[in-house]
């Protein structure tokens, strides 16, 4: 894999039996499961670490279970199965130290598309084909593609499955009085509409004191999942005061106690070609939101994950779903935060976390009887916010009418139409313009004195880099598909010197991801206590960050004209930000 050309640095050579060895063991390393290679060094403060948060994140997995598998139009017990199998085999097969797997919310319109048109049947099919495709993703070194889907189309589809499963949600949080749900959204709308005098007063304070006390714990208390707490204080308060809202027990029977039961589902071909698109569909999503949360994983636990092995994971996890009723499944990201967030250290919280749901099926399912649906429907409105994007609009809005066109398109067809079909056209959108703006790069011009002369200050031979700074370059387009380059970038953070000068004079052209994926090198160098310098942009470049206000990000003097100034700038930042803590540091103290 090509990656930026680091200006300074060495080559350290190993002796040719030395580096068979090393690239023999990096080979096997590269298949194996991050709970094999975690396992190795395991211990009891990390298994009691790793269980706290396996009890904790398999609570807050208890009532989204449900709520997915409810907003997909299949019984509660679907979602909750699904999120003990796969929680279990995503974990111990996967390639991320906490990544929690299950039932999202990503997966509610599709799976009830496909339920309305194939059945249960058709679900538990596509599932399998979907799994059939991951694992192949995996195997063939796919697992890097979620980088060809462009910045704007992502946010376009988060947006409108957001719209959406909120949109799902509006009978049960209000307790209208309806038999069906119709399965377009302009119709869904007129039936609320319709039913609007329906409207249960009890339920409504039930979903409306939910979202309070989920917005209390999100803003003043984070170490309590609110969740848990709305799951358990609205079913506490319903039974305690008798109120009359509808209940997993009144509208579902309750839930099943014991294992589910294996069955192998039937294929049938006539519908096989039917569900190829939906499959794919499935698959991509999956792939794209686990692989979004297993990024979100890195961050907060400081490692680097498998992006195939977690894809065979994912895969192995999505063909056995359905033998035992679940749901399609993927990395959850909130669920991995919480994971994180209460102290896991190895997959084995993963693998608890399913637990914790099994035993809840084999000795507490009476109890779930009584949870109410309006505290579910408040809870996959959280749900919805969150996973939407929203803080991303303001950003694409300053971008070019092209980018803006292809988040708007995107998310209104998502709504309207179907989720295949909207990302199709967001997909093709986004080839026209990364077509375009490639081409727009290329020039014929003279070579006059003046730009021979304009040139001297960009080259970098002759040019003494200092030990607190390294130079990374970006050569040719830095579009949707490339933005992956910066991982030997993050992956040596801990070894780079204060300053990162980012070269853009060989970067023909950006877009929206380019810009983004830029945005988010310099949040995690300032966060690790480093400066980033960029220098040298040319004219698309330089006119799309301009527009976008990207020196908001790094500071309008650090965003220099060239090279030299750049080396010029970071002497000045090296002076001002890090020679006084320096001598500090040397500096003894005397008590």
């Amino acid at each position: 894999m090509n990656c930026p050309f680091a200006a300074s640095g060495k080559l350290g050579w190993l002796p040719f039996s030395s580096k068979i060895e090393e690239s023999m063991k990096f080979e096997i390393e590269d298949w194996l499961p991050k709970s094999v290679i975690l396992l190795r060094h395991y211990d009891r403060h990390k298994f009691v670490s790793d269980l706290i948060a396996g009890v904790t994140v398999g609570l807050v997995a208890l009532p989204l279970a449900m709520a997915f598998a409810i907003a997909s139009g299949v019984p509660p017990q679907a979602g909750l199965y699904c999120a003990m199998v796969t929680g279990f085999l995503i974990s111990a097969l996967g390639g991320s130290k906490t990544q929690i797997g299950g039932p999202t919310g990503a997966f509610v319109v599709v799976v009830a598309g496909i339920i309305a048109k194939h059945g249960i049947d058709g679900l538990f099919m596509c599932t399998m084909m979907a799994g059939v495709l991951l694992v192949l993703l995996g195997i063939t070194g796919m697992g890097t593609m979620v980088k060809y889907f462009p910045r704007p189309v992502v946010v376009g589809f988060t947006n409108g499955i957001a719209i959406l499963i909120a949109s799902t949600q509006i009978r049960d949080f209000f307790g209208l009085k309806m038999d069906h749900v119709p399965g377009d959204f302009f119709h869904r709308m007129k039936a609320f509409a319709e039913a609007w005098s329906t409207f249960s007063m009890p339920a409504t304070a039930v979903s409306i004191l939910s979202i309070a006390v989920m917005i209390f714990c999100l803003k003043y208390a984070r170490k309590i999942p609110g969740a848990i707490l709305v799951t358990f204080g609205a079913t506490a308060a319903v039974m305690l005061f008798h109120m009359k809202v509808e209940t997993i027990g009144t509208r579902f029977g309750g839930i099943p106690q014991g294992l589910p039961t294996i069955v192998v589902p039937q294929f049938h071909y006539d519908i096989f070609r039917q569900l190829l698109s939906s499959a794919f569909t499935v698959a991509m999503l999956g792939a794209i939101e686990s692989l979004m949360s297993a990024v979100v994983s890195d961050r907060m636990s400081n490692d680097k994950h498998n992006p195939n092995v977690e894809l065979i994971g994912q895969g192995l996890a999505n063909i056995l779903s359905p033998m035992f009723g679940g749901l399609p499944a993927t990395g959850a990201i909130a669920r991995t935060a919480t994971n994180v967030r209460s102290g896991a250290k190895t997959p084995v919280a993963g693998m608890i976390h399913a637990l914790t749901l099994l035993a809840i099926i084999l000795f507490a399912a009476p109890l779930v009887k009584n949870v109410p649906l309006a505290a579910l429907a408040s809870i996959l409105m959280i749900v919805a916010y969150n996973m939407g994007d929203w803080e991303e609009i303001p950003e694409i809005l300053k971008l070019s009418g092209a980018d803006i066109a292809v988040w708007f398109l995107t998310m209104t067809l998502t709504v309207v139409t179907d989720l295949t079909f909207a990302v199709e056209v967001g997909m093709v959108l986004a080839a026209l313009m990364f077509i375009r703006k490639v081409s727009r790069t290329t020039t014929v011009s003279p070579v006059t004195k003046d730009y021979v002369k304009d040139s001297r200050v960009h080259v970098l031979q002759g040019k003494d880099i200092p030990d607190y700074a390294i130079v990374y370059r970006i050569h040719g387009p830095f579009l949707f598909g490339a933005t992956d380059k910066f991982a030997d970038i993050l992956h040596s953070l801990d070894k780079l010197p204060p300053i990162v000068i980012l070269r853009l004079r060989n970067m023909t052209a950006i877009d929206a991801t380019g810009l983004g994926a830029i945005r988010d090198l310099a949040d995690t160098l300032h966060d690790s206590g480093r400066s980033l310098l960029l220098c040298g942009a040319r004219e698309q470049p330089s006119q799309l960050m301009k527009q976008a206000e990207f020196e908001r990000h790094v500071g309008a003097e650090n965003i220099c004209r060239s090279i030299t100034e750049a080396i010029e700038r970071a002497a000045e930042v090296y002076r001002s930000q890090y020679a006084s803590k320096k001598a500090e540091e040397l500096t003894p103290s005397h008590s």
